[in-house]
Order: structure tokens, then sequence, then C-alpha cells
């Protein structure tokens, strides 16, 4: 098999591939399915300082498009994060790679649960979720806005010594201007990009599928856009990028590795096969002999 490992921002992975944050919990499920220690990483649920409940039922749709989900980070908050979670994970699976997703409703809680993820051992790198509103901007997304993201960037950094990934959402007027703000701030990486708003309604009953109304759209119709996004950013800056958006084969993956992803993370395609992170890691060294590449490190060739 064709060496797949790759370094992001001082980390080792044995392969590029992960689960995208949210479709894994804690990986306690993911491992009646699959060995864990197959995995690059395992990225975490979005954890926040507090327990979270999340929205009601329902919280899921499928579409024609993709999936559309609005959970509503619900999780059980830091404290059980640190508690249960993380020792299980470093007992069962010491040697995996764990990335730990922060949210929060305001700055203050982004930099408290980004601390204490920075006492966790078996954490290797922070991934930023800064899709979550920003209560005291009037609910506006910490994401939109160049300079609140640079804030945000370097107040987090300024409290950890593990790497950073902001995880960038396609809800912007320029992604190319966030993830140079994300990168005055000093991060070490990006994780693009997260879901995009998106809404269904049932033509039975009038209303929309979801009980908050609208969700975030994954799957393959975000596919392009992702690859579009990770492109342009690409061409502006040498940071590692985890690319993530509709990657359901081998040929997907390489895709955004060719726009300029150093690892991916895969979503949606695990609702219909649970198996598909080990099915790619299984498929993609032929892949990447079918188009003539020798090493994955080969693809940074065609970046620019």
């Amino acid at each position: 098999m064709k060496n797949l490992e790759v370094n992001i921002a001082g980390v080792n992975l044995k392969n590029p591939f992960m689960p995208a944050s949210g479709t894994a919990a804690y990986g306690q499920s993911l491992a009646k399915q699959i060995n864990l220690d197959d995995l690059g990483a395992l990225v975490i649920k979005s954890t926040t300082l507090n327990k979270k409940t999340g929205h009601p039922e329902p919280t899921t749709v499928q579409t024609s498009a993709g999936w559309l989900n609005a959970v509503g980070l619900k999780n059980p908050g830091i404290e059980e994060v640190e508690k249960e979670q993380l020792p299980w994970l470093a007992e069962n699976y010491p040697n995996l790679p764990v990335i730990g997703s922060v949210a929060g409703d305001t700055t203050e809680e982004y930099i408290e649960v980004a601390k204490r993820m920075d006492n966790i051992a078996n954490i290797s790198i922070l991934e930023i979720n800064i899709s979550c509103p920003n209560v005291a901007n009037g609910g506006i997304e910490f994401g939109v806005e160049p300079s609140v993201v640079e804030e945000l960037t370097r107040r987090i950094k300024d409290v950890t010594t593990k790497p950073v990934f902001m995880k960038l959402g396609p809800g912007v007027t320029s992604i190319v201007e966030i993830a140079a703000a994300a990168e005055r701030g000093g991060c070490d990486g990006l994780t693009m990009i997260n879901t995009i708003m998106g809404m269904e309604i049932d033509l039975n009953t009038r209303k929309p599928h979801l009980s908050n109304g609208t969700g975030g759209l994954s799957g393959r119709a975000i596919h392009p856009i992702a690859v579009r996004m990770i492109y342009q950013v690409r061409q502006q800056t040498k940071l590692p990028i985890i690319g993530v958006g509709g990657i359901f084969t081998a040929e997907d993956a390489l895709e955004l590795m060719l726009a300029g992803a150093n690892a991916v993370q895969v979503g949606s395609a695990r609702y219909g096969n649970p198996r598909v992170i080990e099915e790619l890691i299984e498929t993609f060294p032929s892949k990447m002999k079918e188009y003539h590449l020798g090493d994955i490190n080969d693809i940074k060739q065609y970046w620019n």
C-alpha cells in the first residue's frame, strides 16, 4: 500500500481521513462499527462550556440535495468530556490523534473550553467552530466578520499550546478574507467548509421539516463549493487545510486535496455507509495510482 502519512501542524497522521465533527460524537458508537485506530484522527463533537440539550426533534432531514441538520450543538459540556469521554479514548486508543472541537456563545466561553482542552493530554489539535451565534453581537455568527475572527483566534492562541485550526463556514462575503483574518490571529491551520444554511418545507404540513426551521446543508451539493473555497484560500496561504464537504468517494477526496487540502473529513456519507472512511483508506492508494500520483505528498505540487 502506498504511504498515506501526512503531517498537519506538527501532528503526524497515518492517513488523511477522519470523521467530521458531530458525525461520530466522542467515538464510542463509531468504535462498534470500525477500528478507530484505522483513522488518521478522530474529530469529536463540538463541545461547549456547559451542557446543551439542543433543538427538539426533528433535527435532521434528508433532502434531494443532501442532509439538513439543526441539532443545536447538543453536547454534555466540557466537564463530562474531560472526565468521561476523553479518558475512554485515551485508555482504549492511546495512539489515536484526537481533534477537540470547541464551540461557545461568547468569546469567554470559547477561551474557557480551549483552556480546558489544552490540559487534556490526548487532544492533539483544537478545531474552533466559529459558525456559532455571538450573543454579544446580536446573534451574528463569529465566523462572518474578519475582525471578530482575528480577535477570537488570537485570544484562543494565548491560552493553548496546541495547534489551533479555525473551522470556516461558507456563508461569508469573502472566504479568503476570513482565512486571512484567522491567519493574522495566529492560527496553525484551517478546516473548511462548514455546512450551508438551508430549509426544506413539508408539503403536507406546510411547515419546515426541522423544528428549528433552518438547518445546515451537507452532502454532495456542497462539494463543488468546498473545492472552490479551498482552492481560493490555498492560493493565499501555506497553512495546512483540512478539507470537508461532500466526500463520498476516493475521487471526491482527491479533488479536495488537489484544490489544496492536506487532509479531509467525511460527514454525510457516513449516514448511509458507516464504513465509508475505512473504504476510502483502502481505495485511495489505487485511485492515486490511477491518476499517476506516486505519493500523497506529490499532490502539493499542483497547488499553485
